[in-house]
């Protein structure tokens, strides 16, 4: 429910930006100098004229990059021109407002190209965790949020699945969200099938993100999540719904449900309730895909919880938001509580637009070590 309510404020209120931002830039245009000659200094001729080539500008957005990226483009033009006209002020405004405009687009420009280079460049990041249980040396490699389709498709998925390779992990583990919504079943096949290409010890597991099954009707995306379930075991991947597993007389991965299962008919277990009768002196790494339950499962037996979700707040500031609702317990990162370790990744792709700032596109390396 949490979920529902972050996600419908901070579209409620990229809502209300958007329209600020679009009479905001109207209003601006619509004083420019050519635009007053043009309409021979009627302002409601002026507003008109500005509207519609503001309307223009964000119909053509919307047609090459979608209506979400649209929007955000246009509101971040108002906070750049916002920012460049306080700039102008503070130096007594010695630019005209034509110059202002221009700069703020330029600079808006250059700005969401950083981002989309930032969440189309996948890179590595690296954590060590230790251990005094007897385990010897473990690498877990982990990915989540690949939305498929969105940023790469699931043929392209293979070029990090032979990264991936490179890394001789141990195990591989996927926290949800492999596909989204709008996965085509093509992707979905696709990505399975890369998935049968990685190369590990212990093999390959995999727990539901809050869009692999879809909110929406199966008919949408052309197959149900029970197809996806077989397309991923089909391929060799291991899929855990509030279920565990002993690997090599060493370690437990236990795969939770996704979060958005308790408002579902199926469920969830309670995460005590779960690991009870796991053998402690094992290690435990749990995949938990929405990081929400951390004191729960801080105060089980479990050493490691995995998860994404987050994609680090995919641009600033909704990661902050997100903690400052007590959405989630993390946005990014690692943080040790009570004995057991916490990982959130930013993912390796991101949902709905391509952008990132403040965060990265990532694959995690989990080396596990004796104390």
């Amino acid at each position: 429910m949490q979920d529902y309510v972050l996600w419908g404020g901070i579209f409620f209120a990229g809502f209300v930006i958007l329209v600020l931002a679009i009479v905001f830039i109207v209003r601006k245009i619509s004083k420019f100098p050519i635009i007053v000659n043009i309409t021979k200094g009627k302002r409601r001729s002026a507003c008109l004229l500005s509207l519609s080539f503001t309307a223009l500008f964000f119909v053509i957005l919307t047609l090459f990059m979608g209506m979400v990226t649209a929007a955000i483009t246009v509101i971040n033009i108002l906070g750049i021109w916002l920012l460049a006209d306080l700039i102008n002020l503070i130096f007594g405004r010695k630019l005209k407002e034509e110059t202002v405009f221009v700069t703020s687009l330029i600079l808006t420009t250059i700005y969401l190209c950083i981002c989309y280079f930032i969440c189309v460049n996948v890179v590595e990041t690296h954590y060590s965790v230790t251990t005094d249980k007897d385990i010897g040396s473990l690498r877990i490699v982990q990915f989540a949020d690949s939305h498929l389709g969105t940023v790469f498709d699931g043929k392209e998925l293979e070029r990090y699945v032979e990264e991936i390779n490179l890394l001789n992990p141990d195990v591989v583990v996927i926290t949800g969200d492999f596909i989204d919504d709008n996965s085509t079943r093509e992707d979905m096949v696709d990505g399975c099938a890369a998935l049968s290409e990685l190369e590990t010890e212990y093999g390959v597991y995999f727990c539901f993100g809050n869009h692999d099954k879809g909110y929406s009707d199966d008919s949408h995306r052309g197959y149900t999540a029970e197809d996806f379930t077989e397309e991923l075991k089909k391929n060799g991947v291991v899929v855990l719904q509030d279920e565990c597993v002993l690997i090599d007389n060493r370690f437990y991965i236990v795969g939770r449900k996704d979060k958005s299962s308790e408002s579902r008919e199926d469920g969830r277990e309670n995460i005590a309730e779960l690991i009870a009768p796991l053998d402690s002196s094992k290690y435990i790494a749990v995949l938990d895909h929405q990081p929400t339950d951390y004191d729960n499962e801080a105060s089980t037996a479990a050493d490691l919880v995995l998860s994404g979700h987050t994609h680090g707040g995919q641009m600033f500031p909704m990661n902050y938001i997100a903690l400052l609702m007590g959405v989630n317990d993390s946005a990014y990162g690692m943080e040790h509580r009570n004995g057991t370790d916490f990982i959130v990744t930013s993912g390796i792709a991101d949902w709905e637009f391509i952008f990132k700032s403040g965060c990265i596109s990532e694959y995690v390396v989990i080396d596990v070590l004796p104390c």
